[in-house]
């Protein structure tokens, strides 16, 4: 590992941090480095809050700050050239006499896209890219898949039995998973912006899809129910958060509406009887500005998003010691990579990426 991507690896320890707090923006981590030795660093914590390089230069203490001109600031994703919620990040590294920026990966938001890059070298500053690129891809791959492929980055979750079911002969509702899985699971619902599940799974097991058991943002709540058959009694009905119902019954959404929004409420969103469900599920989403999608449900709809090529990541929750004999079968995974495992007493964890994922820096 060359000293460009030892701190390269820095910055990406710190955007880590901001994991769940700061979408729909990217995580970003940025250190700034005065002969090999780290003077400030900081990254993105909040959304609508201070970006990564604010944060790193305003972190250097008062007797370090002579030193910045002379220093070289490093940025997980290329500074921002645009004014948001906060100033331009390439503003403020030209404003502080800083001469040389090295870059993990260039930002696919229309509003940044080289630009940032441009603005700094137009100043005569030295810029070098590409460092840990594809790490720095993975990090932020629900954000680049959003912008690229304009559709939700899709994790696909559930958990199984040792042999493989994930009801029971009657399709009642089986527990599965013990208490270290179920709050892990609330955590990955807090990185994601919609969580999603069908009409069966939600009658089955009347789920409240919050993710009390982890302190982090609610996703929205997304519900597949083409006939309106669930009522509104139903637990994911009964908090303070968003839900969409997807159906082929009535739109109640006006036009140009994007999540996450300021209030709460349920929201109807009509769907085609004719067209394919997969597509329509990722346009709504994109649509809404939902940059990532978790899906838990039921079988038929995961199996649906992975027949389809759809699903961009897998995780599988498995109890080896609970056998169900007669019962419904797990989705039938494949067009998938194993890249982990992990053992939380008895379930057995096991995380996929597809095949053919962009943004996974370590495939063969």
């Amino acid at each position: 590992m060359t000293i460009y991507e030892t701190y390269m690896q820095r910055c990406l320890q710190l955007a880590a941090l901001g994991g769940g707090q700061v979408a729909p923006n990217p995580m970003v981590g940025s250190v700034l480095v005065y002969n090999d030795r780290i003077i400030g660093e900081g990254y993105h914590r909040v959304y609508g809050q201070a970006h990564a390089e604010v944060n790193c230069i305003a972190s250097v203490r008062p007797e370090d700050r002579h030193l910045v001109p002379d220093s070289t600031i490093y940025v997980s994703l290329e500074p921002c050239a645009h004014y948001g919620k906060t100033p331009p990040c390439a503003d403020l590294i030209i404003s502080q006499g800083i001469r040389k920026v090295v870059v993990g990966c260039r930002d696919p938001f229309e509003a940044v896209d080289g630009k940032g890059i441009e603005k700094l070298r137009n100043a005569g500053i030295e810029v070098m890219t590409g460092v840990l690129e594809k790490e720095c891809h993975w990090i932020n791959r629900r954000f680049f898949t959003y912008h690229t492929q304009h559709k939700p980055y899709v994790l696909l979750k559930w958990a199984q039995t040792a042999d493989g079911k994930i009801a029971g002969g009657t399709n009642e509702r089986l527990l599965i998973s013990n208490a270290y899985s179920n709050r892990l699971v609330h955590r990955w619902r807090s990185e994601e912006m919609g969580i999603l599940v069908g009409t069966r799974t939600a009658q089955l097991d009347n789920p409240s899809l919050s993710n009390r058991l982890w302190h982090g943002p609610q996703p929205v709540k997304l519900l597949l129910d083409m006939d309106l058959k669930l009522p509104l009694t139903a637990r994911l009905f009964q908090d303070d958060a968003t839900v969409v119902v997807f159906n082929t019954q009535k739109h109640t959404l006006e036009p140009g509406t994007v999540f996450p929004l300021q209030q709460t409420g349920t929201y109807y969103y009509q769907l085609s009887k004719t067209e394919p469900l997969i597509p329509q599920l990722l346009h709504a989403g994109y649509q809404l500005r939902l940059q990532s999608i978790l899906v838990e449900g039921g079988a038929n709809l995961l199996q649906q998003f992975i027949d389809s090529n759809s699903a961009d990541e897998v995780h599988i929750i498995t109890n080896t010691g609970l056998f169900a004999g007669e019962g419904l079968a797990a989705p039938a995974l494949k067009g998938f990579t194993a890249v982990q495992q992990q053992t939380l007493d008895k379930d057995q964890l096991h995380y996929f990426v597809h095949q053919h994922h962009p943004y996974f820096p370590y495939h063969s």
